[in-house]
């Protein structure tokens, strides 16, 4: 197949095949007259690369499945430096899940110390001379 019907079959772009292949991850026979061609394996290849993408790996971390794939192993994540990047992977996740916890955790104590001093604002102003609640930023009442 050439090179606009794969990628059409693969979801992407005329350009990212370029891309890949000057990256060396996707190789194209060429014709006679200079066209690039591909077969079934690329196109294996290419959703490989796609798919490990979408979960959010880099073009570069998708090399070993690509190796894999081209040594003839019916998966791209069978061989071990696939399985090592997945691990990494997971040690990269695993670690902005603890920041984003601690985010979380943080947010969630700045809401009750803002949710306290509204109550606050709010039962001082129904004492007779007590403040008005009102937004520092808009000037507008709560």
């Amino acid at each position: 197949m050439r090179i606009g019907e794969l990628a059409a079959r693969a979801g992407t772009t005329t350009r990212a095949l370029r891309y890949y292949e000057a990256r060396g991850l996707l190789s194209a026979r060429r014709t006679g007259n200079g066209y690039r061609t591909y077969d079934e394996d690329d196109l294996k290849l290419l959703r490989q690369i796609r798919t490990l993408q979408d979960f959010g790996f880099d073009l570069e971390e998708t090399r070993p499945f690509v190796e894999c794939l081209r040594a003839g192993h019916p998966e791209g994540d069978s061989c071990p430096a696939s399985l090592a990047v997945y691990r990494r992977k997971l040690d990269e996740l695993d670690a902005l899940i603890g920041e984003l916890a601690a985010v979380r955790a943080q947010v969630g104590e700045q809401l009750t110390r803002a949710e306290l001093a509204r109550e606050r604002l709010a039962a001082e102003a129904e004492v007779p001379g007590g403040p008005e609640p009102g937004c520092e930023l808009g000037g507008g009442e709560l």
